[in-house]
């Protein structure tokens, strides 16, 4: 199983920034795709972005030229700089990896336990 930690979340004023971290530790072979999601009170968890181990990248709309998603993969880890926050943003972000065990395995997804991110206005 792996262990995803975040870190990074907080309060922040409206066109604010904060950069989210998750670190992947145990055991696996390899990890593909990571990624963020964000879930609002009352609302379901929605894809914020993704990333490939190799670096290709998938926003949604809604955070399209405010956030950056990347990964240090030496670190097994991946990042969102969030920047021109909007309260809208308020959210529990939640990171994902989808790691194999062997080469041969079919990937599965991890979630970490989430970061509190809320954004004034």
């Amino acid at each position: 199983q792996v262990q995803l930690v975040e870190s990074g979340g907080g309060l922040v004023q409206a066109g604010g920034s904060l950069r989210l971290s998750c670190a992947a530790s145990g055991r696996f072979f390899s990890i593909n795709d990571m990624g963020w999601y964000r879930q609002a009170p009352g609302k379901q968890r929605e894809l914020v972005a993704t990333i490939s181990s190799g670096g290709s990248t998938n926003y949604a709309d809604s955070v399209k030229g405010r956030f950056t998603i990347s990964r240090d993969n030496a670190k097994n880890t991946v990042y969102l700089q969030m920047t021109s926050l909007k309260p809208e943003d308020t959210a529990v972000y939640y990171c994902n990896a989808d790691r194999k065990l062997t080469y041969y395995s079919a990937p599965v997804r991890d979630w970490g336990q989430g970061t509190q991110v809320t954004v004034s206005s």
